[in-house]
Order: C-alpha cells, then sequence, then structure tokens
C-alpha cells in the first residue's frame, strides 16, 4: 500500500526482456535506505518487488500483464521514474490510499500554466472516467493528484510547483503516456452496487426476506419479558 507521495525520481539503468517476464533495474538512494529483497517499491505508481539492490540500485522484475497495462515498455535507459516505498503503519496519509496496481494509461492532451501551478488534461477511456470524479482523488504515474475537472473523454488535475519539481511531471510533454489508477474506494463501491444489482435481479419470491414472526406477544408467551 503507498500514499501517491513520491519519495524521489530514480533513473533505468537497465531493462532487459525475458520469455515470460522483464527485469528492470532503476538507480536510486533514499527508497533504498531500508530495504530488503522482497519489500515494495512503487515504480511510477506500479507496485514492484525488490529482488536485488546494492547502494544505489534495485532490481525488479516485471509480469507480462504489467508491461501490457503500464507505461513502462515506453521507458528506456536514462528515462526518470517516480519511487515510493511501501506505506508503514504509524506512517502519516499525506496523499490517499493507493494500491500500485494500475488500472490503465492515459495520455497528456494538454498543459495549461495557471498562475503558479499548472493544470494536465489527460484523456482517458470512457470505461474508467466513471472512476474519476471532480475534487476526488487519482494517482498519476504514481503521484497522489486531486481531480480539478472532468470531460466526456478526459479529466484534469492541478498540479502545485513542489509535485512539479519533485516528480517526473516537471517534465511533462503533449502526448506522453501515463499510468492511471483510480480511486480504491470507488472502485470497491462501484462493484459492490453492481453485484447487488445483479443479486437482485436475480432473486425470486423465496429469495426474499420474509417479515420476523418476532414481536412483543413471541418475546412473552416465551419467557423473555
Amino acid at each position: 500500500m503507498f500514499t501517491g507521495l513520491i519519495e524521489e525520481t530514480g533513473r533505468i539503468l537497465n531493462i532487459r526482456p525475458g520469455s515470460k517476464s522483464t527485469s528492470v533495474s532503476i538507480k536510486a538512494i533514499k527508497v533504498l535506505e531500508d530495504a530488503n529483497i522482497g519489500d515494495s517499491i512503487a515504480v511510477n505508481g506500479i507496485c514492484l518487488t525488490v529482488t536485488s539492490k546494492s547502494a544505489d540500485n534495485f532490481t525488479a522484475d516485471v509480469m507480462p500483464e504489467t508491461i501490457k497495462r503500464t507505461n513502462l515498455h515506453r521507458l528506456t535507459k536514462g528515462s526518470k521514474v517516480n519511487l515510493e516505498r511501501a506505506l508503514k503503519l504509524g506512517d502519516r496519509l499525506g496523499g490517499h490510499m493507493v494500491s500500485g496496481h494500475i488500472d490503465s494509461t492515459g495520455e497528456i492532451i494538454k498543459i495549461t500554466p495557471d498562475e503558479n501551478a499548472v493544470l494536465i488534461e489527460i484523456g482517458l477511456s470512457e470505461n474508467l472516467l466513471p472512476y474519476i470524479i471532480e475534487k476526488g482523488s487519482v494517482s498519476i504515474d504514481g503521484i497522489s493528484l486531486t481531480v480539478a475537472s472532468i470531460t466526456k473523454s478526459s479529466f484534469t488535475v492541478s498540479v502545485i510547483p513542489h509535485t512539479k519539481k519533485m516528480t517526473t511531471l516537471e517534465k511533462a510533454i503533449l502526448g506522453q503516456m501515463v499510468n492511471i489508477e483510480c480511486d480504491m474506494i470507488g472502485k470497491y463501491i462501484q462493484s459492490f452496487v453492481a453485484n447487488s444489482n445483479i443479486l437482485s435481479s436475480n432473486s425470486t419470491e423465496d429469495d426474499i426476506e420474509k417479515p420476523s414472526k418476532i414481536d412483543m406477544s413471541f418475546l412473552a408467551s416465551n419467557g423473555f419479558l
């Protein structure tokens, strides 16, 4: 579990495609201070497991499904990535609950200066837009951001100078592919409601809860009153 507050940006040292997975090595400092083999580190919002490490870099394996759903296949040697260690119990939750499981990718379609901030508009597939809520939270390449506005095919976030400086959004460009993780709570609620509707539509008269036979008279006659 993560918060979407980026601790540092790292750089891709090497990407080694395999027959069934890809191995990626990343240069980093801060996130390695207390990291061990098997720990989780979010790389551009993707939860990856450390398989080996040294004082200034670590390696993780990436599954084909992850490559398919994220922007990792667009990265090359030297690419900057956002890094965050997994949340510890007792840590401050300054961003929002981020699982590190990417839903899809979006495309930066507009960048507009907004006084000391910058507005970034991101095109997103229609099936994910219902999970994007105005003033709600969204993770962009692992960065916890607040949704400023929504259209039928995109949404906009406002990025403050500190966030821009400390993340890969400092060099954001039009057409750039970014990883999107929608708000976890919203996804669970939508799934719960959808499954509840299915159960309701499939229910029969026998499934409908019958009125309880327990009343004051029943309790009195059985010695409870």
